[in-house]
């Protein structure tokens, strides 16, 4: 069951070099977004992504090599174990996340594993019209295309766990009004 209040954290990250992040557009990461305790927690996210208009959901982890989408948000509701994971390039912060956390990442915001317990399982989505995600690594040449990308990127119709009225869209508004 989805939590009434999580506690969010929100952390624009600014540019790493190749690695463009999003000016305008903070991180979110959620505390306890869910009950970690829960039977079904992978379950669980997928459902509050399909409700609220998140596609192309999956389950697996998260790559441990730097890398971004220029022309998609993403969320990762960890479902299960914990990770240490890299947002901003190589030198960003380095966030711990548990079981029943979610992070929602701006279009152009990098991510690496950087460790994970044996029993991680994350499960991820992108916004309505947004799955047809692209994959950058960093390549230096690459980086002013992306930039523009990344700017024409939408706002999603909807926070992925809480719907229309949750904490992304008074975050990311706020943020892309300011």
């Amino acid at each position: 069951m989805a939590a009434s209040e999580p506690k969010v954290e929100a952390q624009v990250l600014q540019g790493d070099g190749a690695f463009p992040n999003n000016p305008h557009l903070p991180l979110l990461v959620y505390r306890r977004a869910i009950d970690p305790g829960g039977p079904s927690a992978a379950g669980e996210f997928e459902e509050a992504y399909e409700r609220n208009g998140w596609t192309g959901s999956w389950r697996n982890g998260v790559f441990a090599f730097h890398h971004f989408h220029s022309t998609a948000h993403e969320v990762l509701g960890i479902a299960a174990g914990s990770a240490k994971i890299q947002f901003g390039g190589p030198e960003g912060p380095i966030i711990e996340v548990n079981a029943g956390d979610m992070a929602i990442l701006p279009a152009g915001t990098s991510h690496k594993r950087v460790d994970a317990s044996d029993d991680l399982l994350v499960v991820g989505a992108y916004p309505q019209g947004q799955s047809d995600y692209d994959m950058l690594r960093g390549n230096p040449d690459e980086t002013p295309e992306a930039r523009e990308r990344i700017a024409a990127v939408s706002l999603p119709e909807a926070d992925p766990l809480f719907g229309p009225d949750g904490p992304l869209l008074e975050h990311w508004q706020k943020s892309a009004n300011a």
